[in-house]
């Protein structure tokens, strides 16, 4: 039977990676896995570690879908397990693994035939490959040296101490209850939706991408800071759609309130998993908006190349509160990265190389 697996709940780079891990493992595996979409889908594969990934899990999840959660962390809560940075060969093998434990299909005789003779199953002493044999990992070749080299005496037996009961590891944390931005995240919701709160509210459309609201953010803030879930937004028809943008002016794109949320998610710091040493910088330049004027001088400093939040708020005249909100908020839309450190030359300590690179420049 060929199985199903479905990819939602992260960004387009890591999609796209991927779905090249699937074509090199689906090979291996005799092309008893495709892909299509998560409705159909035996098992999907969402990103953990990213803003969509938690919420896609928890819509999953009440499916009773079969959730793989690719992650860094050591643990997930979802049902499997994808380690982060993964290849074919560690996809194929959990595709693998999935596919040993999925309920056998069993066709029953017709009436009156009889069963074809099976072969005895292999003897019990012989154990069954596991999964991760199907993708077996290179191994290092031994040099001439290592080949000749006397094998080591085995090491003498020790008396075998009393099975101790080891200590069950730490169930995984429940994921954090949701706020509205992350019903904004691509494939949380789908349709038109409407969501108020003390007077205040917005409505959007989840597949364009795009919300009616005040024209400007500040108003807004009240509506990012309360756990929303989805029984506090109302779906739209269109009807209602109609009905309620019809004094709201000009449709504005969702990623504006993404970004907003991000401003104000970290209250002043870089969220978690943000090194706060870091170095930061903008790949393009942002759109900024006009109730946040400071934000101009953060971007210019930003644009001059990778900097901490502490240089960029000496570069800029921004308190470093503000820097990193704009960081946040920009992070979240992809304008902002993190810039990895350069490794020092090959046989020089870090502490070296930046005093030779000193002296070089001289």
């Amino acid at each position: 039977m060929v199985r199903k697996l479905g990819i939602t709940g992260m960004d387009s780079t890591t999609e796209a990676d991927l779905r090249a891990a699937f074509q090199q493992a689906r090979s291996a595996l005799g092309d008893r896995w495709e892909l299509t979409g998560e409705a159909e889908a035996d098992a999907v594969i969402v990103d953990m570690d990213s803003m969509y990934g938690p919420m896609s899990w928890i819509r999953l999840h009440a499916a009773g879908k079969q959730v793989v959660g690719l992650t860094s962390s050591p643990r997930t809560q979802a049902d499997h397990r994808l380690e982060r940075p993964f290849n074919g060969r560690t996809l194929g093998r959990l595709l693998a693994e999935i596919d040993a434990h999925a309920p056998a299909d069993v066709t029953p005789a017709a009436p009156g035939i009889p069963e074809p003779h099976a072969e005895a199953p292999p003897s019990s002493s012989t154990p069954a490959p596991a999964p991760a044999d199907l993708l077996p990992e290179e191994q290092p070749i031994a040099t001439d040296e290592e080949a000749m080299a006397p094998a080591e005496p085995a090491a003498a037996l020790e008396p075998v101490a009393a099975a101790s009961v080891a200590e069950p590891e730490p169930a995984p944390a429940p994921p954090r209850d949701p706020t509205l931005a992350d019903w904004f995240a691509p494939g949380a919701l789908a349709g038109r939706w409407r969501y108020e709160r003390d007077g205040i509210g917005i409505v959007f459309d989840a597949d364009a991408r795009l919300y009616h609201g005040p024209g400007g953010l500040k108003p807004l803030a009240g509506l990012f800071d309360a756990v929303v879930r989805q029984a506090d937004l109302q779906q739209l028809d269109q009807a209602a759609w109609t009905s309620a943008t019809a004094g709201m002016g000009a449709a504005q794109t969702l990623a504006r309130l993404q970004w907003y949320a991000g401003l104000l998610a970290g209250h002043g710091a870089l969220l978690p998993g943000n090194d706060p040493d870091g170095r930061y910088r903008l790949a393009k330049w942002p759109q900024t908006e006009r109730e946040f004027p400071k934000h101009f001088r953060i971007a210019t400093a930003m644009m001059k190349g990778p900097a901490t939040v502490a240089e960029i708020a000496a570069g800029s005249g921004v308190p470093a509160e503000e820097v990193a909100d704009f960081i946040n908020a920009n992070l979240r839309t992809g304008y902002a990265e993190l810039v990895a450190p350069t490794p020092p030359e090959s046989g020089e300590s870090p502490k070296a190389a930046g005093l030779f690179g000193r002296l070089r420049g001289r």
